[in-house]
């Protein structure tokens, strides 16, 4: 038995078993499948039996914390400082890798199209947002991060901070789960057909952040297509082969 999995906290809704054991289905993989790994603290990591574990995924909040637990990094997860993707090797070692940069990166650019955008709010500064951030940076696109920690909070958010940026991202798990009925704190009366509102979140659809921001006339993306591209760079860098999304 070959197994991959997700590691993360209250993850039973994820979307990643589904995906990667439909895709082992399709290709005949009989031996292969993915688990979640749910962990109230990653120092279960240390109990558990790897030994048939192939790669693994990581999600919040294990984003971040993750990191003193492998063996090495890529060249992108070390500048981010944020992994979603641990390979195993021959050796037995593992390798921490980002793929939310590839898949954000795709999935954005198809999002926007030929749209030039100059500048854009990251609302949130865990994990997910490192990536992000990084991406824009490759983009050349300016950016400010938003967080209830500063240095610029939601309260400092005005119609001067909306009206300059025309890209709106969130990071943050406010939509989702628990917070399903929640998004972050925006003045919704400066959003306009202008704005492009893209959520990381991918169920719901629809977050009331989008909801709302696609009341008030701007285009909106869910973090659907980010999740799928991260999965099949995630599926390449377990398996060394190239990949080509469709």
């Amino acid at each position: 038995m070959k197994i991959y999995g997700l590691i993360g906290k209250s993850i039973q809704q994820s979307f990643s078993p589904a995906y990667f054991n439909d895709k082992f289905e399709s290709l005949s993989l009989d031996d292969h499948y993915y688990h979640l790994f749910q962990f109230d603290s990653l120092d279960m990591l240390e109990g558990h039996d790897w030994s048939m574990v192939q790669g693994m995924n990581v999600t919040m909040p294990y984003k971040e914390s993750i990191i003193p637990f492998l063996d090495g990094l890529s060249d992108d997860a070390a500048t981010i400082g944020a992994v979603n993707t641990i390979q195993i090797n021959e050796a037995g070692k593992w390798i921490g890798h980002n793929t939310d940069v590839f898949g954000f990166q795709l999935s954005l650019m198809g999002f926007l199209g030929d749209q030039r955008i100059e500048n854009a709010l990251v609302l949130g500064s865990g994990g997910a947002s490192k990536a992000v951030c990084f991406v824009l940076d490759q983009l050349d696109i300016l950016h400010k991060v938003v967080s209830r920690k500063g240095p610029i909070s939601y309260t400092d958010l005005d119609e001067t901070f909306l009206r300059d940026s025309q890209l709106i991202i969130n990071t943050t798990p406010l939509g989702m789960g628990e917070y399903l009925n929640m998004m972050p704190d925006l003045p919704l009366n400066h959003i306009g057909k202008q704005h492009y509102l893209f959520d990381l979140i991918y169920n719901p659809e629809k977050t009331l952040f989008l909801e709302k921001g696609e009341q008030q006339g701007a285009q909106i993306q869910n973090g659907f297509d980010m999740l799928v591209f991260q999965a099949e760079k995630a599926w390449e860098i377990w398996n060394q082969k190239e990949i080509i999304p469709t």
